[in-house]
Formats: structure tokens, sequence, C-alpha cells
């Protein structure tokens, strides 16, 4: 244990050493993190030294340990073992982010970069043996590894928005799986965790805000694979069912912040690889917190998520179902309190029946499309019309066709209080659909009118000749 220590001392002292260093030569070099008064809230071009830091510091320790184990081996080869198997996948998604810090790939250049170095993992022996319980065949194995690993990478990514808060948070469940590790007595999480821990306690003095460097693109990536990685090794020495969850409850901010962010972006409609404002810590900063304090107040939830990491460890065979569902109750109430719209609209939408409804005028509609395609008369056309229009809210149809103007009145109403939408027939000929304002109930209107536009005109066209037989001789009032 005592040489364990010392691998995480080396690393504190290199990263000390190196941090300045590359700072002043990244300044010179102008590699910079640039604010942009809208996602980037620092106020001057900040370098981005993070991940050559990291790396430089770990070769240095590691080096070191390489050079006294031909003195006195301070740990055995069997559990430096796993170490020097992460190495040339870390190597892939380091030069994967600082490609990014320098030429700022492409989203899809990025993730092909990831997958790569989660692959290259797996093949190194890293990968999710199991699920609840059972081991799992090499076909679902290797999407889930490869899933998690890209999960926790852009995690940290994304959340390196405030000075010192992926650092921190990456901290944080760093000592959360060093406490695990001697739990478990597993030498070769401790060998891989400590000296992270000691990097990320060093970076944190020139890291906190203000900042002075940035983790940028090749740190927080690599942090979050690196965790992502530990996170695998944990787990094949987990005796519980899931033996993930500790993991993810170690890493539930930056997890949860870009779980979060990707359903934001779906129910938006958005690019789920496009930026935004509208993370964890943008909201917090949006409801009145200085950066510092929503930095502390994120380290807070970051120790919330170790506690019950660590008691799912110690108790999962009694109280683990108890511990998850108290965890996703407390992590519910957080994002509650962020107050995401689209969340709200969207609980109100199933919870309140506007989504039955919505399915089920999309329904009537599809149904409606089908039967006007299929209709033969023109009074099969009007009555298709005029019963559609009623389940749709609307409460008088008028249709000027060839010259004969048809009205149907569905609901008596004050025109003053209505509104009325006209689609173009044939030559001067329209369609006009009347709606009260005061309708609330959430109908498909636009679907509708865009569906007859598109199809009632050729289709009234297609029987203009019954028309003109017949000529439409009464009213209906």
């Amino acid at each position: 244990m005592q040489a364990i220590a010392l691998l995480a001392l080396c690393t504190f002292l290199a990263a000390l050493f190196y941090t300045p260093l590359c700072r002043d030569l990244f300044r010179r070099w102008e590699i910079f993190d640039r604010p942009d008064a809208v996602r980037k809230i620092h106020a001057e071009p900040v370098p981005r030294v993070g991940g050559a830091v990291l790396i430089l510091s770990m070769i240095t320790t590691y080096a070191l340990t390489f050079v006294f184990s031909k003195i006195n081996p301070p740990v055995d080869a069997h559990q430096m073992a796993l170490a020097w198997r992460i190495v040339p996948a870390a190597a892939v998604v380091f030069v994967t982010g600082i490609l990014d810090d320098l030429f700022s790939l492409r989203p899809w250049q990025k993730l092909v970069g990831q997958l790569i170095g989660a692959g290259w993992a797996y093949w190194a022996g890293l990968r999710i043996a199991g699920l609840a319980g059972y081991s799992a065949d090499p076909w679902l194995s290797l999407p889930l590894t490869l899933l998690w690993l890209v999960l926790c990478a852009n995690a940290f990514n994304l959340i390196d928005g405030v000075d010192g808060l992926a650092t921190g948070v990456g901290l944080f469940a760093t000592l959360t799986m060093v406490v695990a590790a001697l739990l478990q007595n597993n030498v070769p999480l401790l060998v891989v965790a400590m000296p992270v821990a000691g990097f990320l306690l060093a970076f944190l003095r020139y890291n906190f805000n203000p900042a002075t460097v940035f983790l940028g693109d090749s740190g927080s990536l690599l942090l979050g694979f690196l965790l992502g990685c530990f996170g695998l090794i944990w787990s094949l020495k987990s005796a519980t069912l899931l033996g993930m969850v500790a993991p993810l409850m170690a890493m539930f901010v930056p997890i949860l912040d870009v779980g979060l962010s990707v359903l934001r972006r779906f129910l938006r409609r958005q690019p789920v690889f496009g930026a935004d404002r509208g993370h964890i810590h943008h909201r917090l900063l949006d409801q009145g917190l200085t950066p510092r304090r929503a930095v502390l107040l994120l380290y807070a939830a970051c120790v919330v998520g170790a506690l019950f990491s660590i008691a799912h460890l110690v108790a999962a065979k009694q109280f683990g179902g108890l511990i998850v569902l108290v965890f996703c109750a407390a992590a519910w109430v957080g994002v509650q309190h962020l107050g995401y719209i689209e969340f709200s609209l969207a609980s109100h939408m199933l919870l309140g029946g506007s989504f039955q409804q919505m399915l089920a005028s999309q329904l009537h509609l599809r149904k409606f499309e089908e039967e006007l395609v299929a209709a033969t008369r023109l009074e099969e056309c009007y009555r298709l019309l005029t019963e559609t229009s009623k389940k749709f809210g609307f409460t008088g149809v008028i249709i000027d066709f060839h010259g004969q103007n048809l009205r149907k009145t569905l609901l008596e109403q004050n025109p003053e209080t209505c509104w009325t939408v006209r689609i173009p027939l044939a030559g001067t000929g329209y369609l006009n659909l009347t709606r009260p304002f005061d309708a609330s109930e959430p109908t498909a209107v636009v679907p509708l009118v865009r569906m007859l536009r598109d199809i009632l005109p050729e289709k009234l066209e297609s029987l203009a000749s019954d028309f003109h037989e017949r000529a439409f001789a009464h009213t209906a009032n």
C-alpha cells in the first residue's frame, strides 16, 4: 500500500511541476480556449493543457516505477500489467482530444477516435462481463463496453464548462474508486486510480476558479475514458448483481448531465451532438449562482453520489434495491430543481392526457386520409370532410368549388370569437375551416390543414365531372 501511495505522490508532484510549465508553453503557442460570452464564460483566453499534463505526469510516474523496480520493486509486474494494457487505448483517446483542441474536429471524427480507443480497451480485457448477475456473451458485452466508455468520455467532456468542475468531479469519483478498491482489496484498481487522483488534486490547484489552465478536450476526454476503464475494473471485482451500479453512482453528475442533454435535444428535435447552453452548470448559473458556488454545489452532489456508491458496495445484499431507489429519488428531486421546461411539459403531456389526445388525433387523421383517397363520390368527400372537421374542433366548413358555394355549420359560434383558415382549390375556389379561439383541445390542426392542402384539390378535380352532373342541389346548414 505504501508503494501505491508513492505512485500517487509522484504523480501529484509531477503535475505541480508540469502544469505551469505547459501553461506558459501553450500560451506561447496560442493553444487557448477562447471565451464566446455564451457557453464559455471565462473573461480571457485560457491555455488547454490538461491532457498534456496528465500524460507527462503519468509517464514520469511509471517511468520512475520501472527504474526503481530494477532495484526494489514497489509494485509487482502482475499488478502493473493492467495499467500497461490501458496505455494504448488511452493514447488513442488523448490524440483524438488534442487534435480536437488544435483543429476542432467534427463530432463524428471525435466519436470514431473514442470508439477505436474503447475497442482497444475491450481487446485488452476491460469489458462488461455480466449483466444483472448473468454472464454477457461477446455480442452483448462488446456494445455495452463501447457504450459505457464513450459515455464516460463524453460526459466529462460536456461537463467541463466551469472552472474546476470536471477536475473536481473527476477527483471525487476517483477517490470513491480508491475507497472501493481498499474495501475490496482490489490492487489493480488502486494501481491505476491512485496516480490519477494525485494528478487531479495537483491540477485543481491551477484549474479551480479563477482558473489559469483548462483540461481541454484532450484532458476531459482522457479523464472520462480512464474513469470509465476504472469503473470496469471495479465491476469485475464486484459481488453484487448489478456490478456497474456503484461506478455509475460515483460518476452520476457527468453521466446524468449527458443523459439530460441527449433527452433535451431529442424533445426539442435538435442535433444530439450539437452544443447548447442547457447543461446542469448552465442551469445553476442561470438561477443566479456564481461559478464558484455552482461548482461547490455540484461537488456536494458528488459527495452524495460517493456515499450512495460506497453504501451500495457494502450493503448491496441486504439493502441494494432500497439504496438504488433512494438514490434515483434524490436525483429526480435534484433534476426538478433545475427547472428544465422540456421535462415539465413532457411529463404534463404524458400524465395530463395531452399525449393520448394527440395520439388519437393522429390516428383520426391517418384514417381520414386513407378514406379520402379512396372516396369515389363527392358526397362521400363532403361527408368525410365535415365529420373530420368536427372531430378536430372546427365549427364551420365552407367549400367554394367551380362556382358552387357549400356551407356546413357544425356548431353555432360568434364569428368574432373564431379564426378561419383558407385552403386554395381549383381556380378561385377555396375551402374555409372555422375554429373558435378558446378551443383548448390539443388536436393536430396543422397536419390536418397540410394534408387537405396536398390531397383535397387534386381529389376534387378528379371528381369534377360528377360535381357538374349533380351540382350539389342542396345547401347543408
